[in-house]
């Protein structure tokens, strides 16, 4: 969202505040192309809130998820912003919470200009707290725009399978992010599907890879020379490796890329999932077990449309050995998660859009995203309702 205001409105200052050094010392490394100040969010009393609304003067304050603090909200209408609340959500199981806090601190959303909320339910439960109707709005969910864009270079597919000691036409099985206790079930379903897929390899990537080591152990166990990553390759090496281990980072994108079928892990365990969308914007078909309390949301989007949630290691056995037989089954799954993740993109967009639209008042989207970009482009000062005098 702040890459499409900076590239709307370069003038504009975009300032990032965090409540911790972690995020702070993310938004000064991850975002530092694109913003302009980072300051620490201040507690939420009414002096401290009122005195950086005042240093600051915003004519927009984002809130996002559910970071409702009401002195900072009242601060910042104070000094005349905008509020807007993106990827809006709010857990049932918090709802009666939500309603003893409002009481206490008065009605925050009240102050809220736009709720652009990831979901219609969440949509819903922004409504019963008390937002009003005509504020609400469904945008969705700006981490799918996130995701890396389909892997089409066949120079790095095959780089990648090399590093991996992969033959090029071998089909390729892949674990990601899995946790404690999943690699020894993925190694064991493996091992079976090699008895009607002897040219199939597996590729382990764990969501932790200072577990790499103990991962390679289990596969030495069950009879494998696995290959870690990292480890130098072998130049004679004549591709016969049949397991490895991805013990590197910022490579997962690219190993799901060479992938014929991908299970994501953190779903045989207790950690609630991964994100199942990332290979399904590889194009790839996706398997996942029960516990994706975490990724409830992906699991609807993606269940029957490129992604299947298996019980248990036998169910999961069954499916990939049955498709592995049908190629153009295969290809049609990862063919229909990559359409379905493409189709839910643009939540971004769609955000940006609404907030210049409370920017301008009581102008439409439409007028909004043509009559401001023009007066840059002819060197007229913006509108006070978008900028104050003192600074672009």
């Amino acid at each position: 969202m702040m890459k499409l205001l900076k590239q709307r409105f370069p003038q504009c200052c975009l300032v990032v505040s965090a409540l911790t050094d972690s995020g702070a010392q993310m938004a000064r490394t991850r975002m530092k192309d694109v913003i302009d100040e980072f300051i620490f969010v201040p507690w939420d009393t009414p002096f401290a809130t009122r005195r950086a609304m005042e240093r600051v003067r915003p004519d927009l304050l984002v809130l996002e998820y559910t970071e409702i603090w009401p002195n900072l909200i009242r601060a910042a209408k104070g000094v005349g912003a905008k509020v807007v609340i993106t990827n809006g959500r709010f857990s049932p199981k918090h709802l009666n919470g939500y309603r003893r806090l409002f009481a206490l601190t008065g009605h925050p959303l009240k102050n809220i200009d736009v709720f652009l909320m990831r979901e219609p339910e969440e949509a819903e439960r922004a409504l019963l707290l008390g937002a009003p109707k005509e504020r609400v709005v469904v945008t969705g969910n700006t981490k799918f725009d996130a995701l890396a864009p389909l892997e089409t270079d066949p120079a790095g597919k095959s780089a990648m399978r090399q590093a991996l000691d992969f033959p090029e036409s071998a089909p390729v099985l892949i674990a990601g992010s899995t946790h404690e206790g999943e690699e020894p079930l993925i190694i064991g379903v493996y091992q079976r599907l090699l008895e009607h897929h002897p040219d199939l390899r597996l590729a382990i990537a764990p969501r932790y890879i200072d577990r790499a080591a103990r991962i390679a152990a289990a596969a030495e166990s069950a009879g494998f020379k696995p290959r870690l990553r990292s480890a130098p390759l072998n130049p004679d090496s004549k591709r016969e490796t049949r397991v490895a281990v991805i013990d590197t980072i910022g490579e997962l994108t690219r190993a799901y890329s060479i992938a014929s079928i991908v299970f994501v892990g953190g779903s045989f365990c207790k950690r609630g999932g991964q994100n199942i969308l990332e290979p399904a914007a590889q194009g790839k078909p996706v398997f996942f077990g029960p516990n994706m309390d975490n990724f409830k949301d992906s699991v609807r989007l993606l269940v029957g449309r490129g992604g299947i949630q298996v019980q248990d290691p036998e169910h999961l056995f069954s499916v990939v050995d049955e498709l592995l037989s049908r190629e153009d089954e295969l290809h049609a799954l990862g063919e229909l998660a990559l359409k379905t993740v493409s189709s839910i993109r643009g939540a971004s967009e769609r955000n940006v859009a609404e907030m210049m639209r409370a920017l301008a008042g009581e102008g439409t989207i439409h007028d909004a995203c043509t009559l401001l970009p023009a007066a840059q482009r002819n060197g007229l000062p913006l509108s006070a309702d978008f900028h104050t005098q003192e600074r672009p």
